[in-house]
Formats: C-alpha cells, structure tokens, sequence
C-alpha cells in the first residue's frame, strides 16, 4: 500500500460523520446488503490485496475498479478507505483537496441528504486532509478525479431526468 493511502487512511482512523454512532441513527443501512442486490465499497488503488482472500470480504470488479463486499460487520481498523469516508467524497479543485457529500450516499444515509452541516466538522476536515494526502500521489489523484466525474454524471443524469442534481 503506497504511503499516501496509508496516510490518509491513519487519518480518518478516529473520526466518523457523528460523534456518536450515526449507524443508530438509520440502522447502519450503509454496511447492509439485500440477497442478490449486494453493495459495496470500491477500493482505492493499492487496497485490493488488503482484502483479497480475506475472510468476511468478496472482492468484485466493476467498470471503476475492485469494490469490496463485507458482511455488514467489521473491526474498523479495517475498514477501506471509502467506508472512512462514507458518506462523504474528497474532490479537487483548483488543485486542492475539497469536500463534497458523495451522490451515491444520498439513497442509504439520512446524513447525506442533509448535507455537510449535518456532520461532525473534525470529519469534515479529516476527509479533506486525506484528500490532500492522496493528490500527491498520481495513481490516488487520478482515482479521485474519476470518482469526481462520476459524481459529476450522476447529477448530469438526474437533472436529465427532472431531478435537481442533488437529491
């Protein structure tokens, strides 16, 4: 693992959307999966071979990369780095690590649709430093760049289908 992932993971290490439990708040929606409709998180470069193999996790390939399946519990420590984030994204812009709310989250975290004023700001500021740790490293900052204009599709597509692009 390069040591921009092992910086930024190291940072969300600790902090989470609320200071308290936000998985009381929807009942942890965000680590459940329905039989045949299983979800989950897409790997960072260099955290595949984290959880290949490893027993609780499944490993599938979609057209942005590995994502990780896990079975809805885990030790946080291993947790990969968009779960750390959840339900936020860093972005850059301008050169510089920003934070926005990830569209995807949108559909499962209360949080999310409440926007970033809803979250504790040390999570806020520890998901942009993270940010800031993975634009140095151009494979990371080429990532976050797709997960950008991924983001950036979403809402081009629900503004297309009458939507504002943000809900």
């Amino acid at each position: 693992m390069d040591e921009a992932l092992v910086r930024a993971r190291k940072l969300l290490e600790n902090v989470t959307p609320l200071k308290s439990d936000c998985g009381r708040v929807c009942g942890a929606a965000c680590c459940r999966s329905s039989q045949g409709e299983e979800t989950g998180m897409l790997l960072f470069p260099g955290e595949e071979e984290e959880y290949s193999g490893k027993p609780g996790w499944t490993i599938e390939h979609t057209a942005m990369g590995p994502m990780v399946i896990c079975s809805g519990t885990c030790d946080r420590t291993e947790r990969p780095l968009a779960c750390r984030f959840f339900p936020l994204l860093p972005v850059l812009r301008d050169g510089r690590a920003a934070v926005m709310t990830d569209l995807r989250a949108r559909s499962v975290c209360p949080l999310a649709r409440q926007g970033l004023s809803a979250m504790d700001p040390a999570f806020r500021e520890a998901v942009r430093e993270a940010g800031e740790c993975l634009r140095g490293e151009e494979t990371q900052a080429a990532f976050l760049q797709a997960l950008a204009e991924e983001q950036e599709e979403i809402r081009r597509l629900r503004r297309a289908l009458g939507g504002n692009g943000h809900v």
